[in-house]
């Protein structure tokens, strides 16, 4: 269907990828949000296609890059009447590694999955032509299977592998070098930047624009890349693999004396972790130095100083085969980021970054973040592509671009364009804010009104809804209350795949979804199996998040006010995305519910509204009734 506000994209897309005046080094910046219902991807595809340029286009998800590549390159390619050279590049992660195949198919370990399994993938191996493994819908995520044959880059012998004639990855890469676009996710393309800052070489080809889809996402995927981690799992790993592989190669003495080595540097690694205090989340490491005084760089000593020794002998090793030398290589990239993160004095050494460490129920991480990306941005990207367009259907906090533009550090050279929904949510929805009266978050009774107003919602919506919550124990709560009351199927995140839940959700058309994080995006339910978006409140940051508080004292000591600088417009554009669930298509119709008088209380309330789709407001639940009896 033609769409005015896709045409108006499509041109300023175009205008900008043919822009060659780039200003001072520094690249053209379009941002633009296009809400939902403009049709953004093809808004970009099409002039990125029709441009000269080689083009990076970078999603938030692998499964947006699936239908890009599988669903919108082929539309277009047969609009356009003419092949499109665009290649899908993800992490190594993602695809098979032959020589790990191999091993695995005709090693003792291979009884651990069933013939049926093996057959399957031995059957895909000599078809596929990629090897990425989202072409095995029917392997579940999570599957302990896909790790054991993946192209982890750790485990890679590069031009000393047997099978380097066959290799995925390389292949990829080869396409993707002659590629005129070039389909990737943020994850790896700031991993690529990141590599190329450090000198290490780098993932992806030269590119002269990318185009970031999903674009809100990029302060926090960048933050990972531009920092450091160090987890417990990772050593651990490292030892399974050394132990795995040494009782596959090795015999007699040389295999004793290494697996003693290893055993004796995990209880080392064990002791060290011991060191942590026994309370779940992410926490400032300076607490945790005060805590246990010298015993830390005593520790931190021993590890670095075993990790070292462990590493030498395994390059001694090399003679058994060239993987010892992977395995060498591999341990000195984990000493050097122990030491870089675990050896930092007081952590105040440097005010551009923040040093904290997190436990969840199996894992301890420490981690190193840089405070702002900006800077890392200028340095890595803007001055080393000419074009960079951003876009997204929540970019703007009240109207307003600021936010956005500060955080991912665009300051010069930038043009900005918003296209509005075209849906007709004034006449098709209803935005349902309690009355006055009803308690806020804080208080005590909140809780218990909370799960009672949402059970009325459903009953009035007769199932069909989704619920996005803003903590995983609000979540379970309200989860609990409307199994005991409700003959709705109630579907909660966590209790089956991702995946699983949402077809479910979508086949039984009474059902009632719950979930938190990840279902605040990407849920994708068009008709009337969605007829109801409720978030229990507004989604502020947990202020103890380490990284956030640094956040917020940086804006604090360059004069700024946190609150209205930082947090509240972080939370408009997560509430932007979770109300954006409901109107999929033109004929979507329903109820946005969130269940925070803050938005009418708080003078801050009003940017909140001011954000939300122009749906009418209604707050009491006659009027619900009587506006979905009348849409009838």
């Amino acid at each position: 269907e033609q769409r005015q506000g896709q045409l108006i994209m499509a041109k300023g897309v175009f205008d900008a990828l043919s822009d060659s005046n780039v200003a001072d080094g520094l690249c053209h910046s379009l941002v633009v949000e296009a809400e939902t219902g403009v049709g953004k991807t093809l808004g970009y595809l099409i002039p990125a296609i029709e441009s000269s340029r080689k083009v990076i286009v970078s999603t938030a998800t692998l499964n947006l890059q699936d239908q890009i590549i599988n669903k919108e390159i082929p539309l277009i390619s047969e609009l356009i009447g003419r092949e499109i050279d665009a290649v899908c590049v993800k992490g190594r992660q993602n695809y098979l590694c032959h020589f790990r195949w191999n091993q695995y198919r005709y090693g003792p370990q291979q009884q651990l999955f069933t013939d049926e399994t093996l057959e399957k993938i031995d059957l895909w191996v000599q078809k596929t032509e990629t090897g990425d493994r989202a072409e095995l819908d029917w392997l579940r995520d999570g599957s302990p299977f896909w790790p054991r044959v993946s192209a982890l880059s750790h485990q890679c012998l590069g031009g000393d592998c047997p099978d380097a004639p066959f290799c995925f990855v390389s292949k990829m890469r080869r396409v993707a070098a002659k590629a005129e676009i070039i389909i990737t996710n943020h994850h790896l393309l700031f991993s690529d930047l990141a590599l190329k800052k450090g000198g290490y070489g780098e993932v992806l080809p030269r590119y002269e624009a990318v185009i970031f889809d999903e674009a809100h996402h990029i302060e926090s995927i960048a933050t990972t890349y531009f920092g450091n981690s160090i987890s417990k799992y990772q050593l651990y790993d490292l030892f399974s693999d050394i132990t795995n592989t040494a009782e596959e190669s090795l015999e007699g003495e040389v295999l004793k004396s290494l697996s003693s080595e290893v055993q004796g540097i995990r209880k080392r690694v064990d002791l060290f972790f011991e060191l942590f205090p026994d309370k779940k989340g992410r926490h400032p490491l300076v607490e945790l130095l005060e805590k246990v005084g010298s015993l830390w760089a005593n520790e931190v000593d021993k590890v670095s100083l075993a990790l070292s020794r462990l590493g030498e002998r395994l390059a001694e090793l090399s003679g058994y085969g060239e993987i010892w030398s992977v395995f060498s290589e591999r341990t000195g990239q984990i000493v050097k980021k122990f030491v870089e993160i675990a050896d930092n004095g007081d952590c105040k050494s440097d005010d551009s970054v923040v040093f904290w460490y997190e436990n969840t129920s199996r894992n301890s991480t420490l981690s190193v973040t840089p405070i702002e990306i900006a800077k890392e941005l200028e340095q890595t990207l803007y001055r080393q592509v000419d074009v960079c367009i951003f876009t997204s259907a929540t970019l703007r906090s009240g109207n307003d671009f600021s936010y956005f533009l500060e955080r991912v550090g665009i300051s010069e050279n930038i043009e900005l364009l918003q296209i509005e929904s075209p849906f007709d949510y004034k006449s098709r929805t209803r935005l349902y804010i309690p009355a006055n009266g009803f308690p806020e978050p804080a208080s005590q009774e909140f809780v218990h009104c909370f799960c009672e107003k949402i059970e009325e919602l459903i009953l009035l919506c007769e199932g069909r809804t989704l619920v996005l919550c803003t903590s995983f124990r609000s979540m379970d709560i309200a989860a609990e209350y409307l199994s005991e009351r409700m003959d709705y199927e109630i579907l909660v995140q966590g209790t089956r795949p991702r995946r699983t839940l949402l077809e479910n959700f979508k086949n039984d058309v009474s059902s009632v979804l719950l979930g938190v994080a990840s279902f605040w995006e990407g849920v994708d339910v068009p008709g009337e199996s969605l007829s109801c978006v409720i978030v229990d409140k507004l989604p502020f940051e947990v202020p103890s998040d380490p990284v956030f508080q640094a956040r917020v004292e940086a804006v604090r000591q360059n004069g700024g006010n946190p609150f209205y600088e930082y947090q509240i417009p972080k939370a408009v554009l997560s509430l932007r995305q979770g109300v954006g669930r409901l109107m999929r298509s033109s004929t979507d119709k329903g109820i946005i519910a969130v269940l925070d008088v803050r938005l009418f209380g708080k003078g801050y309330g009003k940017r909140f509204i001011k954000s939300l789709p122009p749906s009418p407001i209604v707050r009491d639940l006659g009027e619900v009734e009587a506006f979905l009896k009348g849409l009838g």
